[in-house]
């Protein structure tokens, strides 16, 4: 039995039936050349014939001495993970993220492994999907889009290709990338090395610092600047997916017209899209939304250790032109980072800590909701630029669908892929009524920014 680490026992404790705990990719795949009608179905039947995972698809959950363990399943059936399932017609987009919106609000069954795979047919236009859920204590989301990638082949012509659940694991790795995880860095303050601790007054004193200044600046963000919105209500256990593509070059044009990176375009473009469905809502707050963003902070080629940290972005949701709301959220991210590029790797993780504090003294116990850090969650994961297939599938698209957190009712996580940009919003169903406006507003921003720019 092996124990489950402070970080992923936190998941499970987190776990309640409003706040499944799972992360999930929905992939969409187009027939091959000359594939015929039954082509899924057999699919499904060669896919079924790996009934023996490899770790952690293979690991359960046991509880010993107060602590949770993974412990092999030796009764493992793949007919409860693996379901081959058909859209009811007419079979758009529509019905399949319908299914997903209804499969992501259930929670995985703790007597057996945490994932499921659900190959689905009867998609318009020779289309099959794949809807892969993972508990996020077996996984983090970054880990779960890898595993992704390393069932898939870049050659058209290559053939039986196993699912995910048989390949044998990479060593795994985790880096701050949810509030939870802060959490547990601020937690490892009283226990890690003495150099960490070295930085925690100077840091407090930071912060403090940077409170301050918010006050008297409108565009700096601060820890306790985010406004109380709609979004930071508490959830019910429903969960409604939304995802669409955007052209990765036409994203560019705009990052080059305005002189500014592709992630401030796109956290301008979920500016533009909150404020829009917020004033649909008729719940636009006078103080700009404040975004959680998780932000790479690596400055060369190298593979080894995690260098992420949280930066708070202003979304500049209370400025009306697009062209200015672009430069606020510019500002915004540039001095975030000019601030963690004067710290050392033990300041960042801990700044990071103890800033996303009062979010993680809320997840746990509830006791202050008004203490909030943040409004939204926007994670961009970079993703691979070439074509990718699975057994002659091309691969046309993946879409994230992340982890929807009470008071944190909507989570907009995107990826790339070849020349897309692809969003996969995910949000409580009742406390965001009618969520999939968003993806019309996010194509609105796109044109408003082009005229902005003289791109249109």
């Amino acid at each position: 039995m092996k124990t489950l680490s402070p970080v992923d026992q936190l998941f499970l404790y987190l776990e309640k039936r409003q706040q499944p705990m799972h992360v999930a990719g929905l992939q969409l795949f187009s027939f091959p050349e000359g594939a015929g009608p039954k082509y899924v179905s057999e699919l499904a039947q060669s896919i079924r014939d790996y009934c023996r995972p490899e770790p952690p698809f293979n690991q359960r959950l046991r509880r010993r001495w107060g602590q949770w363990h993974w412990d092999e399943d030796k009764q493992f059936d793949i007919d409860h993970h693996f379901r081959h399932e058909a859209l009811p017609k007419p079979g758009r987009i529509r019905e399949l993220l319908s299914l997903v919106s209804a499969e992501h609000s259930n929670l995985l069954d703790r007597e057996r492994p945490l994932w499921e795979a659900h190959l689905i047919e009867g998609i318009r236009g020779r289309q099959f999907a794949l809807y892969t859920k993972v508990h996020h204590s077996m996984v983090d989301g970054i880990s779960a889009m890898r595993m992704g990638m390393r069932a898939l082949s870049t050659d058209p012509d290559e053939r039986d290709l196993p699912p995910v659940w048989a390949y044998k694991p990479n060593k795994r790795g985790r880096g701050v990338s949810s509030p939870v995880d802060a959490v547990s860095s601020l937690a490892r303050l009283t226990a890690g090395a003495s150099r960490q601790l070295a930085t925690v007054p100077a840091l407090t004193r930071e912060i403090y610092r940077v409170t301050q200044k918010a006050k008297d600046d409108p565009n700096f963000v601060s820890i306790f600047q985010a406004p109380d919105t709609i979004l930071n209500q508490c959830i019910t256990g429903s969960r409604r997916f939304a995802a669409q593509s955007y052209s990765l070059p036409r994203l560019k044009k705009l990052a080059s017209a305005f002189n500014c990176t592709l992630n401030d375009v796109v956290l301008s473009m979920c500016g533009h899209a909150l404020r829009e469905y917020l004033i649909s809502q008729n719940a636009l707050p006078d103080q700009p939304l404040i975004a959680m963003v998780p932000m790479s902070l690596r400055k060369d080629d190298s593979a080894g250790g995690n260098q992420i940290a949280m930066i708070l972005a202003n979304l500049g949701t209370h400025v009306c032109d697009p062209a200015n709301r672009l430069r606020v959220v510019q500002a915004s991210v540039k001095e975030a980072k000019q601030r963690f590029a004067q710290m050392s790797p033990e300041e960042i993780l801990n700044f990071t800590a103890l800033s996303m504090a009062p979010t993680g003294l809320n997840l746990l116990t509830g006791l202050a909701p008004r203490w909030r850090a943040f409004n939204v969650i926007i994670s961009n994961v970079p993703g691979p630029k070439e074509p990718l297939y699975w057994n002659g599938a091309q691969l046309n698209g993946q879409y994230p669908v992340s982890v929807v957190l009470d008071r944190i009712a909507l989570n907009m996580t995107l990826t790339s892929y070849r020349d897309q940009i692809e969003f996969g919003l995910i949000a409580c169903r009742r406390t965001l009524p009618s969520m999939q406006r968003l993806l019309d507003y996010l194509e609105q921003s796109i044109r408003e920014l082009e005229i902005a720019g003289g791109l249109r």
